[in-house]
């Protein structure tokens, strides 16, 4: 099964061949832990946990390694401690539970790794040491800076060339830099500040020599002491299949990235694909506190909004294209989980089984994310598998394809908890309870037209305008619509199945 994806890299969409595809390994840049996730944080996390569920699926669950780390040093955390007057290993500790419990809730399933950057300084400063001793880097006044005129391909990642950058960028001015592009791999730290010893004196890494490490670390260096890599891995080393993050890291992080690591071991490549999403905007101006639109997925949880709901508006729009969150997209997506938790309630008698989601997910939707992950189509898939397993006897196999399905692109729980009632959630829960009775009415209108008795037409109509349903019959169909006296009790004792079989 052939998997396309849009490789930052060449600008193109490429056939993905993995270097082994018996150890695919993907690495993806996390947050850093100093406040809680903002809601355009969970966009990276919803869509290379889809890429690690659709490479699990292709591959075997035990031949994927998905790394995703935890920056836990950083200015940032450090004025936070400042602030609050906290301890920093107490920030970071909190805010990494905060931040995997609000991505359990949006169906992010954990990595195999997530790497704290504090665990990795010994592999960082002997990456330092290595870049000093190559030519790359160099010590001036307590820092240690990456000289970027050093590696020819800088910019190749965000199609700039360095002269451009140089004009373009905010870039700290510093004197002991040779170049202005020239950026910090350690620098020192002063007392009262988190800092490692090392040969250049007591200090912390910069942020970019961090995912180098750790990704050389667990991605080469583990794989390899443990014997998990092929010979068709070894002929690529100390490289990886595929580096995923926000657009917004493709500069200068990931170029910087790219850089170093390839300067410390110039026989690799380092990341062979890269995958970048968009960013995500609120009603279509951009996320900010000063305009009153910005929130965190703790917000959009205690206000009542599932988890389940704030996933499905993710994947409506594919992960390459600006991501709008509107109330108006929050609703319909709260109808449609509505209608499928109301489909659960009535189709399954036993829950699915992690063999029936291997077995039973549906080939459509696994080609629409083969093709560059493309989540909005295998929505679309969805509400056609919906519509199917409504008409569908409880437990049938398109009952539970479905929800394997559903499962696999992590709805599995359908929990949608206090849903904020509106038209479109109002509409879809009504939607699914009148299915099978609107495909029992067509069947018994097919057969008084042969038989040219209506009585038991007339006796379904008749139930159903009982329980508030306006019914609409004409040559192109039937049409049941709930009308303002619908209540649902009312056929809780009848059965559709009453006045026809089922397919």
């Amino acid at each position: 099964m052939d998997i396309f994806l849009t490789n930052s890299r060449s600008r193109t969409k490429e056939r993905f061949t993995p270097l082994d595809p018996a150890n695919v390994r993907v690495y993806v840049c996390g947050p850093t832990v100093y406040d809680r996730a903002h809601l355009g944080n969970a966009r990276p996390a919803i869509v290379f946990d889809v890429l690690a569920r659709l490479l699990r699926h292709v591959y075997g669950a035990d031949h994927v390694t998905y790394v995703r780390n935890f920056t836990d040093v950083d200015d940032k955390i450090n004025a936070r401690a400042a602030e609050t007057g906290r301890d920093i290993a107490e920030i970071t500790e909190e805010t990494i539970g905060w931040y995997l419990d609000d991505m359990a809730a949006v169906g992010v399933a954990e990595p195999d790794h997530m790497p704290r950057a504090t665990r990795y300084i010994a592999q960082m400063v002997a990456m330092i040491a290595d870049l000093i001793a190559k030519g790359h880097a160099y010590e001036a006044e307590g820092h240690v800076l990456f000289a970027v005129e050093s590696y020819a391909d800088y910019g190749a990642l965000s199609g700039r060339s360095l002269e451009d950058m140089i004009a373009g960028a905010r870039v700290e001015v510093a004197p002991y830099k040779r170049n202005p592009m020239d950026f910090v791999l350690w620098k020192p730290s002063a007392a009262g500040l988190p800092g490692w010893d090392s040969p250049w004196g007591r200090g912390r890494p910069g942020w970019h020599i961090e995912c180098s490490a750790m990704a050389e670390d667990l991605l080469w260096k583990a794989p390899l002491d443990a014997g998990r890599l092929s010979q068709s891995a070894l002929n690529a080393p100390h490289s990886f299949d595929i580096h995923g993050g926000g657009n917004d890291l493709m500069f200068p992080h990931h170029e910087n990235e790219i850089a170093q690591s390839c300067c410390a071991h110039p026989e690799g490549s380092f990341a062979k694909v890269w995958l970048h999403n968009e960013m995500l905007q609120v009603e279509g101006r951009k996320m900010s506190k000063s305009l009153g639109n910005f929130f965190t997925v703790r917000d959009l949880l205690d206000q009542g909004i599932p988890g389940e709901v704030i996933r499905f508006v993710m994947l409506s729009t594919h992960y390459r294209k600006p991501m709008d969150w509107t109330e108006g997209k929050r609703g319909e997506a709260q109808g449609h989980l509505s209608r499928w938790k109301m489909l659960r309630h009535r189709g399954l008698t036993q829950e699915i089984s992690k063999d029936e989601v291997r077995s039973l997910v549906d080939q459509q939707v696994i080609n629409c994310l083969c093709d560059d992950l493309n989540t909005s189509g295998a929505l679309s898939r969805l509400f056609e598998m919906a519509n199917d397993a409504g008409a569908a006897k409880p437990d049938s196999l398109e009952i539970r394809r479905f929800f394997a399905t559903l499962v696999f692109l992590g709805f599995g729980t359908l929990d949608l908890g206090r849903i904020p009632r509106g038209k479109a959630v109002d509409n879809a829960i009504t939607e699914v309870l009148l299915l099978p009775w609107e495909k029992a009415l067509v069947r018994a209108r097919a057969t008084a037209m042969e038989t040219k008795d209506f009585s038991e037409v007339d006796r379904l109509k008749a139930a159903l305008v009982a329980a508030g349903v306006e019914v609409r019959m004409s040559k192109a169909g039937v049409e049941l619509v709930p009308g303002a006296g619908f209540d649902a009790s009312a056929l809780e004792g009848l059965d559709a199945a009453e006045w026809t079989s089922w397919e």
